[in-house]
């Protein structure tokens, strides 16, 4: 083979790699985008913007005059869900020509673009059900889902070498994902109980919202605590803060869920406001990327 055959083949490749792992990014980022955007229609009272589905009108498939603001919102928030399908099926195609590299990225990979429609059914029932707080609820869980299957298409595409880790640490992983999932899933049912409906006329779940908001801050808590013990831990064994995945995924994570709970104790004390409500989205959304990554980085691995 000449060296101008093995040049090229090598630039194929290392281009090959580059658009795959912003693919990636890509993927990730706007799974959490869409939450962001779905939260903004929500907290700006514009949940039935469009009060059809699919249709946004029972006459017109977009949004007319009539809908006013919310009905631009509502619709804004459906048109990025082609963005979703576009990114998902750029992935999908870049991941199938890496036939080397991407047997452990397909199902994740499938798995994102067949969670788009899933969320576009939900969103239609929500619709129907005329923002039912479990089936947005619902609508959210599946987002998670879908951002934790985007980080760890994220971490197979770089796959990372991570060192050894202790048996405490080993342990501490699986520990604080479950536990920062019981969080979310009860912070869901806290926003179900809240102001922010969608709309006026829609209905809340009937839980006492002072009461499950100190129920969502237990698990919360803890999760700071276990995190924070991971950090420790971790840092104890690197040499220098950021030198690992580890390291960077322990930081990160503390950072987020400390923000967290700054956001969660303003929101309370302060009735709900809806922009922090959507930063408390916003970080919820980040901290289930970054549990997914920290048990990634640390499940499987020997021990020191």
């Amino acid at each position: 083979m000449r060296v101008s055959e093995i040049g090229s083949k090598v630039v194929d490749l290392v281009f090959a790699k580059s658009k795959l792992r912003l693919y990636v990014w890509l993927s990730l980022v706007s799974q959490i985008l869409i939450v962001v955007t779905g939260g903004a229609v929500r907290l700006t009272a514009s949940g039935l913007g469009c009060p059809e589905w699919p249709m946004c009108t029972e006459e017109s498939l977009v949004t007319v005059p009539e809908m006013g603001i919310h009905g631009i919102i509502e619709f804004g928030n459906r048109l990025l869900t082609f963005v979703l399908v576009i990114i998902a099926v750029l992935t999908l195609f870049t991941v199938f020509r890496n036939a080397r590299r991407g047997r452990g990225l397909r199902w994740p990979a499938a798995a994102l673009l067949a969670g788009i429609p899933a969320q576009a059914v939900i969103g239609g029932i929500s619709v129907w059900t005329n923002l039912n707080p479990w089936v947005v609820g619902l609508h959210f869980v599946l987002s998670g889902v879908l951002i934790a299957i985007a980080a760890l298409l994220l971490f197979r595409t770089y796959q990372p070498v991570v060192g050894p880790v202790s048996e405490v640490r080993w342990r501490l992983s699986p520990a604080i994902a479950v536990v920062g999932w019981v969080s979310v899933l009860i912070g869901v049912m806290v926003t179900g109980a809240g102001p922010h409906s969608g709309d006026a006329e829609s209905p809340r779940n009937g839980l006492d919202l002072e009461l499950w908001q100190h129920f969502h801050s237990y698990p919360g808590y803890l999760l700071l605590g276990l995190a924070f013990i991971q950090l420790i831990l971790t840092l104890r064994s690197e040499r220098n803060v950021f030198s690992s995945w580890q390291s960077r995924v322990s930081v990160l994570l503390v950072a987020t869920i400390t923000l967290q709970a700054i956001v969660g104790i303003f929101q309370a004390r302060m009735g709900v406001p809806a922009i922090l409500v959507g930063i408390h989205m916003f970080g919820a959304s980040v901290a289930i990327a970054l549990l997914s990554l920290q048990w990634l980085v640390t499940s499987g691995r020997r021990f020191e």
